[in-house]
């Protein structure tokens, strides 16, 4: 008798584990878990040819990725008036939110975005493409952690108001009082900003668009990191530019929120954790991009649709001091452990190409 009902135990087990694991044939022969999830896989499929150039980490893989950013922070866990966050709302309100100061060049985003989001048709939320389109990008720079991705948000009824997004200017003071406001730690917004790895300036100054933040701006690497603890020089602007850049290379441009960050006690070590050790970096901002792209929605009405997101492509270079640079240049700041030691990258000293604009 107790044999018969381990048996029977068993099959029901293996019964239950297969239905667990029964997938969908979707329309256009991919398969999913979830057959909600089957309405995503031409979306993504079009935003890599048409958006993102056949799956290239450039402009406007760049601009997803910050247009995710810009949408979703419009929250707080305080003030329900400061936005509902990943909502869309920087798009169906974008007469408004893209006149706030800290949205200036955005509007390129919106206007590479739209065409797509109109033809859509309403078949997904507005809100779900934008988080879509950030995720998707981010499996085209080399180094990433492949994002997931939850389906079903809601969106927005109401814009976010001025002042949620924090701006290159801002304090360190400021900057973790906003962010914190909306449910992130200092370790937290450390890591978002591992996303300036593969960035550049887009309207912080006219003169200066296109300057990347690192040497590798096409790799999810962790040359910001190290490129932003190194002792600045000041430039003028390259490849026609005309404003002045304070840098470690010429054609960089470091924000001097950034600046501030890597050097500020609450946060030095939390940045220097990151010099060479990919795995961290990516990993880190894997866990709080993933939080941030759901701000404000009920994750429990949104279905797990991950596996529509591609396999990220892998990294495969070596975290290095810039040509002519070493460890002598480095602005200790984290005062509990050493700077690692880092080769330096051979050849003569040479300036950084800016980011082409689409």
């Amino acid at each position: 008798m107790a044999f018969t009902a381990l048996a029977l135990f068993a099959a029901l087990a293996t019964v239950s584990n297969a239905a667990l694991t029964r997938r969908v044939t979707c329309p256009d022969g991919n398969t999913a878990t979830n057959a909600a999830c089957c309405v995503l896989f031409p979306i993504v499929s079009n935003l890599q040819t048409n958006l993102f150039d056949n799956g290239t980490c450039g402009d406007g893989a760049h601009a997803a990725l910050r247009m995710s950013f810009h949408d979703a922070i419009g929250f707080s866990n305080t003030n329900s008036s400061l936005g509902t966050g990943a909502d869309g709302s920087i798009f169906i309100f974008q007469d408004i939110e893209l006149g706030f100061h800290a949205n200036i060049g955005i509007d390129d985003a919106v206007n590479q975005e739209s065409p797509f989001i109109l033809a859509l048709n309403g078949s997904i939320s507005t809100a779900d493409f934008i988080q879509l389109a950030a995720a998707v990008s981010l499996t085209n720079c080399p180094g990433t952690v492949r994002p997931t991705f939850m389906f079903g948000r809601k969106d927005a009824t109401f814009p976010a108001p001025d002042l949620t997004v924090p701006e290159p200017f801002d304090t360190v003071d400021s900057i973790l009082a906003r962010m914190g406001d909306a449910g992130f730690s200092p370790a937290e917004v450390v890591a978002l900003l591992a996303s300036h790895s593969i960035a550049g300036a887009d309207n912080i100054d006219p003169n200066l668009a296109g300057l990347p933040f690192d040497s590798t701006p096409s790799t999810f690497d962790t040359q910001f990191f190290i490129e932003t603890q190194l002792r600045g020089t000041t430039f003028p602007g390259t490849g026609g530019n005309q404003g002045e850049v304070e840098a470690p290379l010429k054609g960089e441009l470091r924000l001097q929120s950034d600046s501030e960050l890597a050097r500020d006690s609450r946060t030095a070590c939390l940045w220097q954790a990151n010099v060479n050790n990919q795995a961290h970096m990516a990993q880190s901002f894997q866990s709080a991009f993933a939080k941030m792209q759901v701000l404000g929605q009920d994750t429990s009405q949104l279905i797990d649709c991950s596996e529509v997101i591609p396999i990220s492509k892998p990294f495969t270079g070596q975290a290095m001091f810039p040509a002519g640079l070493t460890k002598s240049d480095v602005e200790q700041a984290c005062a509990s452990t050493p700077f690692p030691t880092l080769p330096t990258a051979p050849g003569p000293v040479t300036s950084v190409a800016a980011i082409p604009q689409s």
